[in-house]
């Protein structure tokens, strides 16, 4: 009657231990397929963002893929003298090609190739350039209807801009290049205070 017990104990662990594997098994089968998906999906959506191109909707126009490059580039805006700030978070982020980032309002972050400031500028509701007014074309830093602030050139006051302390006529169609410096200035400064202004855009950290 003992031997029967004992055999009969004995069957009953290898019962437990066999069902136990199984269990263990189909567990661990389980975690690998649900792994598996996951890696598929992470993998399919690493390969969908790298290559991402100017087909989509809302990409800019002459865009390439998304993170094809990394330009950085240092923006000093002054109206009237006083500095415009980008770095609240009005202005951060607004797109993924083109923008400002870690609260910081003076490195522009250009992600993609083919991306011109005017794309920028469109994200953060601005209009930085030439503006039908009255029937006239004029330079205008303009804010959104909402604000009705304008800043166009006229007979008292202008806006201007500087690439890399040159004078250009706009800047709109300029994508920036890495280390590029870029002066708005609106208002009647003298030569002296736009070289005072240049000197600041100067002083700026372009970070990466």
């Amino acid at each position: 009657m003992g031997k029967k017990t004992r055999e009969h104990r004995r069957e009953k662990r290898e019962d437990f231990v066999t069902k136990r594997t199984r269990q263990k098994r189909k567990s661990n089968l389980l975690a690998a397929l649900i792994l598996g998906i996951i890696a598929v999906i992470v993998g399919f959506s690493i390969y969908q963002f790298i290559n991402m191109d100017s087909s989509g909707p809302g990409v800019p126009e002459g865009a390439g893929k998304l993170g094809d490059e990394h330009e950085h580039a240092s923006l000093l805006v002054r109206i009237f003298g006083d500095r415009f700030d980008f770095s609240s978070p009005t202005y951060q982020i607004k797109n993924s090609w083109i923008h400002f980032e870690e609260s910081d309002g003076n490195t522009i972050h250009r992600h993609s190739s083919g991306v011109a400031l005017e794309y920028l500028f469109d994200s953060l509701n601005l209009t930085v350039g030439k503006v039908e007014i009255g029937g006239i074309l004029k330079d205008c830093f303009t804010f959104p209807e909402s604000d009705g602030r304008k800043f166009c050139t006229n007979e008292d006051y202008s806006l201007k801009f500087y690439i890399n302390h040159q004078a250009v006529s706009g800047i709109s169609d300029y994508i920036i290049k890495d280390g590029d410096r870029i002066l708005i200035s609106y208002g009647n400064e003298t030569e002296e205070e736009i070289n005072e202004q240049l000197k600041q855009l100067d002083a700026q950290i372009i970070n990466d």
